[in-house]
């Protein structure tokens, strides 16, 4: 287990040296500068000179490229051309935002994908499984921005003044979070905010967790009550491959031998289904989840948008069009990190769920 851990880890350098090559590539690309796209009327030939020598622009694109990636192994990400501020900053007050979202989202999307792909591959080929198939296919369908717009309609303008008035839910981002000194004293850190660290206020943000550690119990209701609606925006496309992709899988699993064995032994048909077939046809299932766990980090910039969310997907949007390099650059190598680290928890869940997978 140990080997494998480290050879992932190893080959993950050349993958996350690549996407610095094609970001940093793609970055200057795009047409326009950062100048004009910054300053505006103002971008003068001598304001933009003095613009590009302050972020480092005027000098050659290899030199920018040694230096972006020394500074990335160092842990800087940079300050952000538009906000003037430090990268890192803006990941730690925006990504637990998306964060959130995209936990709530995965979790609706398991436990309501797996239970109906189980169901449809159980009653395989009658009306249960076509009418569930027809609702996967549907949800697949569905763009998100429209389905987050018909959720907001539905649930928070047009329920108002009738008896279903009590399913009333917000529309806007969850309240947020500063600084709680309940927050800190729970772990018996800090009391002041001068001691607070920028890891102690990457964790404060994330606004459910701080609701529960501080006992903040109005705080907790009304940061699940403005997560619904999005996350079920957002998880409705997830939550259909996973039914499809669990229905199929176990329709494959339910035909090997040993399954016919289980049968034959007496045991009842939900038992070999849950107990034999289930856990060898989560494998496929584990990966969808883990890939789209990654996408949904990355973010979700429509769904943000919608609902006024400021996370992550927001501001990949906002520095693309601002031709803010350090911000997308900074975006994406996270997002990337994010991604290898799903990849390699997803591998160690097939050695779990299957102990004929070696990863040794």
């Amino acid at each position: 287990m140990v080997q494998f851990l480290i050879r992932r880890l190893i080959l993950a350098i050349p993958v996350l040296f690549g996407i610095l090559v094609v970001v940093f590539a793609l970055g200057r690309l795009i047409p326009g500068d950062p100048c004009h796209a910054q300053l505006g009327e103002k971008a003068t030939d001598a304001a933009c000179a003095a613009f590009d020598e302050r972020y480092g622009l005027d000098r050659s694109i290899p030199e920018q490229f040694f230096i972006y990636v020394k500074d990335v192994v160092r842990g800087d990400l940079g300050n952000s051309l538009g906000f003037q501020r430090p990268v890192s900053e803006l990941l730690a007050e925006r990504l637990p935002t998306t964060i959130e979202l995209t936990i709530s989202a995965m979790i609706f999307a398991v436990i309501v994908g797996i239970p109906l792909g189980i169901i449809s591959a159980y009653r395989h080929n009658s009306a249960i499984d076509v009418f569930t198939m027809m609702l996967a296919n549907i949800g697949v369908s569905m763009p998100v921005f429209w389905l987050g717009l018909m959720l907001i309609f539905v649930f928070s303008v047009w329920i108002k003044g009738t008896p279903l008035a009590f399913l009333e839910l917000p529309p806007g981002r969850p309240p947020t979070v500063n600084f709680d000194a309940r927050f800190y004293a729970v772990w018996g850190l800090v009391t002041s905010k001068d001691q607070v660290t920028p890891w102690m206020e990457f964790i404060s943000r994330f606004t459910i967790l701080n609701a529960a550690l501080t006992s903040n119990t109005s705080l907790m209701i009304d940061a699940v009550r403005r997560l619904i609606l999005p996350a079920i925006a957002v998880g409705t496309i997830p939550l259909s491959i996973i039914a499809r992709m669990t229905r199929s899988s176990l329709l494959d699993v339910m035909g090997q031998d040993y399954i016919r064995t289980a049968r034959a032994k007496g045991l009842q048909e939900r038992f070999v289904m849950i107990r034999h077939a289930l856990k060898n046809a989560m494998l496929p299932v584990v990966t969808i989840i883990g890939l789209n766990i990654g996408f949904l980090i990355s973010g979700a910039v429509l769904t943000e948008t919608v609902f006024s969310f400021t996370g992550i997907g927001k501001t990949l949007f906002e520095g693309i069009t601002a031709r803010d390099y350090t911000l997308v650059q900074g975006v994406t190598v996270s997002t990337a990190i994010a991604f290898v680290f799903i990849n390699l928890f997803v591998d160690l869940m097939y050695g779990l769920l299957d102990p004929r997978v070696r990863l040794e």
